[in-house]
């Protein structure tokens, strides 16, 4: 009896491997065009659960706009000379809550995703969503405000672990950098929202100067809330719940022949078998092993992103034009072209992450970012009228790079080197390292532009340049090129040990069913 067991577990493992194998093989041979066309569900899906991360863009933008509306300063605070400031203490209070608390809505999203779901997930930041956005409505004071912002954060935790998880478990490879490259448009889509409307309503005299702009956020929630009900859930954690009626039903809604969903099906299963983790995993597995490289290279890209100075360049970029001798009408139209040009450098981001893979593409976005700061800094020492508007230039330069390159990339990388069992927990720790350094920046920046503090105005380009120097060397090193590859041969290059840096011309040696296939 048990050597029948034996045999039956034996057989069963060579279907999955061979069901990896032609699953691996179909991956390889589809096209970007042939997915988007025959599999519209996945796409709708995906570009669904990737604009979760609006919310996240506007609230980053809105806090440093907010700065440029003449209204929210005169509310919240106080006298400075002949002009309204809001103190650099409280300033940063208003600008770290959110990062605070994200922090902690990386790692609650984290649990109930894997607890009860990728939908619940989304559900839960919906509801927090609500809660922060009505308070920042109604505030009267600085306390009630923060609080606000508090709860808010915990929504923008769960939107930001959320979308690159569900997109990367969702997609095809052909489709997978897109739809995590998507993750980085909605918040490029969040930022210009957010610097639009404040436009629009900033140069009023009352409440709605501000509240106006807070407001659209329910907008936002209310489709989300609708739509929500009616997406599948990820198959891979129908899987690893071993609820496979409902993964099949799931695939089988995706999937347009019931061929293609008993292989994804079949290798889903055995790409899960192969993880030593299973259901068992903890966050210190995170940093055991061969799964530390992948989550130092997941956090690590979003590390980068703050070491090029995305807050100071993108979040106080109106407030920097004012301060930089611009007049308010001229600083709010650079500020919405700013977010323009990051939308429109997603959007090519899509182009280059299938054309030019991700390594190359990261890789020289970090040289070109850490030029563009040295040039800012430069130019706030040079005595002349249009250096301010070489600054400004290169900021515009800049927000269209970073979005086209960094930006994109950081979240296809979360995506595809996360490994299946500790994909959820690698999110979160993604998103408690942007709160993280959402906190530290948030702090420091006021105080170094503040006029009333170091005014360093644009020298801080100086600072930004030389920790993006730092970063470039890392990225060279550590940042590995994924493109085209599944997760099963991912998890057979990083099981490999394979430098990180020569993955994309890593030959992966065939399975013994490929081999008796190849035969």
């Amino acid at each position: 009896m048990e050597d029948k067991y034996q045999n039956n577990i034996g057989a069963s493992v060579e279907l999955h491997e061979n069901a990896t194998t032609q699953d691996n093989l179909r991956e390889h041979n589809a096209s970007l065009g042939s997915v988007m066309l025959g599999h519209k569900k996945i796409v709708w899906w995906t570009f669904f659960f990737a604009m979760s991360a609006v919310a996240w863009g506007f609230d980053a933008q809105v806090n440093g706009a907010m700065l440029s509306v003449p209204q929210f300063r005169a509310d919240f605070g106080e006298v400075y000379g002949d002009q309204h400031v809001i103190p650099a203490a409280w300033l940063s209070a208003f600008n770290l809550a959110s990062s605070a608390t994200q922090f902690f809505g990386g790692f609650i999203c984290s649990y109930i995703s894997d607890r009860f779901g990728r939908r619940q997930a989304m559900g839960v930041g919906i509801i927090f969503c609500i809660g922060g956005v009505a308070g920042e409505m109604s505030s009267t004071s600085r306390p009630a405000f923060l609080v606000s912002k508090l709860v808010l954060g915990i929504a923008l935790g769960h939107f930001l672990t959320i979308g690159p998880m569900y997109c990367s478990e969702l997609s095809p490879v052909i489709l997978r950098g897109v739809t995590t490259a998507g993750v980085n448009l909605g918040i490029a889509c969040g930022q210009l929202l957010s610097n639009a409307f404040v436009k629009a309503f900033g140069s009023r005299t009352d409440h709605w100067a501000y509240r106006a702009p807070f407001a659209f956020q329910l907008f936002f929630v209310l489709v989300l809330s609708v739509g929500l009900p009616f997406a599948p859930e990820s198959p891979w954690y129908l899987v690893r719940q071993d609820r496979l009626d409902e993964a099949r039903k799931v695939l089988t809604s995706l999937y347009s022949s019931e061929e293609e969903v008993d292989i994804k099906l079949a290798a889903i299963q055995e790409t899960i078998r192969e993880d030593r983790l299973a259901d068992q995993s903890r966050y210190i597995d995170c940093f055991r092993g061969t799964d530390r490289t992948r989550t130092l290279i997941s956090v690590g890209a979003f590390a980068c992103q703050h070491f090029t100075g995305i807050i100071f360049v993108l979040g106080y970029s109106t407030y920097f034009f004012e301060l930089a001798g611009l007049p308010t009408a001229e600083s709010f139209d650079l500020g919405v072209g700013v977010t323009a040009c990051g939308v429109t450098g997603n959007i090519l981001s899509w182009f280059v992450v299938n054309s030019y893979g991700r390594r190359k593409v990261f890789v020289q976005g970090m040289i070109f970012l850490t030029m563009l700061l040295f040039l800012i800094g430069i130019m706030d020492v040079v005595p002349t009228s249009g250096a301010k508007w070489v600054q400004s230039a290169c900021t515009v330069i800049y927000a269209f790079v970073y979005f086209m390159t960094i930006g994109a990339m950081a979240f296809v990388l979360q995506g595809e080197t996360s490994s299946p069992a500790l994909r959820a927990k690698t999110s979160a720790l993604c998103t408690a390292t942007q709160a993280v350094f959402g906190i530290v920046m948030n702090v420091a920046i006021p105080y170094m532009v503040n006029p009333n503090e170091a005014d360093l105005k644009g020298k801080v380009g100086f600072v930004f340049g030389g920790l993006s120097l730092i970063a470039t060397i890392g990225s060279y090193f550590y940042v590995p090129e994924l493109k085209g590859r599944t997760f099963d041969e991912i998890n057979r290059m990083f099981i490999a040990r394979v430098p990180p840096r020569k993955m994309g011309s890593y030959v992966i040696e065939p399975r013994e069913t490929e081999k008796g296939v190849a035969e």
